[in-house]
């Protein structure tokens, strides 16, 4: 016969739940500053502050990816001009100074 798997729950620590709290004026500075420094849409920034209206870290959390979206599609275009660069030689034997 085989044995059931009881699993105990009782060893398991409560999972608190967050509570959401909306931004006040001063982090809704800082969540502008955030953007400031980068060319994003209106669109996304309105999104953030509607976000920030009822929960200020989710408003962090969502500047910060489309930041570093952004961030790593400036590196993806640079590795892209860098490649092309490279495969572009002009071979100075077959050039006629």
């Amino acid at each position: 016969m085989s044995k059931p798997l009881v699993e105990d729950s009782f060893d398991e620590p409560e999972r608190e739940k967050e509570t959401s709290l909306p931004a006040t004026d001063a982090d809704l500075l800082n969540l502008i500053q955030k953007f400031s420094g980068f060319e994003t849409p209106t669109k996304v920034v309105l999104q953030a502050i509607a976000i920030a209206s009822y929960d200020c870290a989710s408003a962090f959390r969502y500047a910060d990816n489309y930041l570093n979206i952004l961030k790593n599609q400036k590196r993806r275009k640079k590795l892209l001009l860098l490649e092309s660069e490279l495969k572009f030689c002009i071979n100075p034997k077959y050039v006629d100074f």
